[in-house]
């Protein structure tokens, strides 16, 4: 075995240890708020259909999370109701009222949030386009992707998705991704979602992506939410420096109000378009 498997094996039960060892620190650190003067933030968080890890249904909770996060872009994934007539589970209007955060519009649902229970939340901008994609799989999957101006003129394409449980509909759903951006002209690009991938290297179905999201840095644990061991959740970006680093937000509510925790990055808006180099997804 060479140094380089023995460290992809012992990977998992790395991350379990540096967990349990961690678990008193981040207890007493809690989370800070955003400074707007370092730049946008941008979030993922898989709300869990608004069920906590005590099984209690509670969307006011998580609504709570989503506004101690103060995003100023924001997937969700898991925000409506997954079978029959999809109906969304949050209350926008309070959540607009509250963080200034509107959904991205999609076409063809009457009750649902989202798409797939896809949501992009936005505040201050202007969206251009928007389209929304069913991703091949077992499961009913989808993918919302959207592009959209912000007030302080930068403009960002946003892909949020939510891939599926089996590796084989990963990588079907990630090549379709991939021909998406292939058949848009470049531009800034973010890809914010529960991947629902740990491996990482050659075993991840996520390998394909790293030749467009070049600029993706180092993922973190955020599942499940009372000790992540596991990054499911994921900020990806097509440019090198965009986002420097990802962090899960560790709040106290946060790690109740659903199975996994939120994750967010700080955006660089005025970084050069780069080249694609080999990075472990």
């Amino acid at each position: 075995m060479t140094r380089n498997e023995r460290s992809k094996r012992d990977n998992l039960p790395a991350s379990i240890l540096a967990s349990i060892r961690n678990r008193r620190n981040r207890e007493a650190a809690g989370h800070h708020p955003h400074d707007p003067a370092q730049g946008m933030l941008v979030a993922s968080y898989n709300v869990h259909k608004c069920v906590g890890v005590d099984g209690r249904f509670d969307p006011e909770r998580t609504s709570h999370v989503i506004r101690e996060i103060g995003a100023d872009v924001m997937a969700l994934q898991e925000a409506d109701t997954r079978f029959g007539e999809r109906r969304g589970l949050l209350d926008l209007h309070w959540l607009e009222r509250e963080t200034g955060l509107t959904p991205v519009p999609v076409s063809g649902v009457s009750r649902a949030h989202g798409w797939h229970g896809n949501v992009v939340l936005y505040r201050e901008g202007l969206v251009r386009d928007v389209h929304q994609v069913k991703l091949p799989g077992l499961e009913p999957r989808g993918c919302l992707v959207t592009e959209i101006e912000f007030n302080h003129g930068a403009t960002l394409r946003i892909i949020a998705a939510h891939l599926g449980l089996l590796h084989r509909s990963r990588h079907q759903q990630t090549k379709m991704i991939l021909d998406i951006i292939g058949s848009r002209g470049e531009q800034p690009t973010l890809l914010l979602g529960d991947l629902n991938e740990w491996r990482l290297g050659d075993r991840s179905s996520l390998h394909g992506l790293a030749r467009v999201f070049s600029g993706t840095p180092k993922a973190v644990p955020s599942f499940p939410s009372r000790l992540p061991v596991l990054a499911l959740d994921r900020i990806m970006s097509n440019r090198a420096g965009l986002i420097d680093h990802v962090r899960v937000h560790d709040s106290a509510l946060a790690r109740i109000a659903s199975d996994h925790l939120p994750i967010k990055a700080v955006v660089r808006t005025s970084v050069e378009p780069s080249v694609p180099a080999a990075i472990e997804v």
